[in-house]
């Protein structure tokens, strides 16, 4: 299968595609792209808890 970079402006490498599907990429106009919401799932301990942690492993 042959990948193509999607355009010059994109980092090398970032976003190969297929070539027989670039023609159907670059004709999408942003509006017809559903806009997409992250969410953080994996949030990181609080202050305390890491001092708490710290104190269990020294005390151990």
């Amino acid at each position: 299968m042959e990948l193509q970079q999607l355009t010059d402006r994109a980092p090398q490498g970032l976003l190969l595609l297929p070539v027989r599907l670039l023609p159907d990429v670059e004709a999408a106009t942003a509006a017809e792209r559903e806009k997409t919401n992250t969410e953080e799932k994996n949030t990181l301990p609080s202050k305390e808890t890491i001092e708490q942690e710290k104190e269990c492993v020294k005390s151990s």
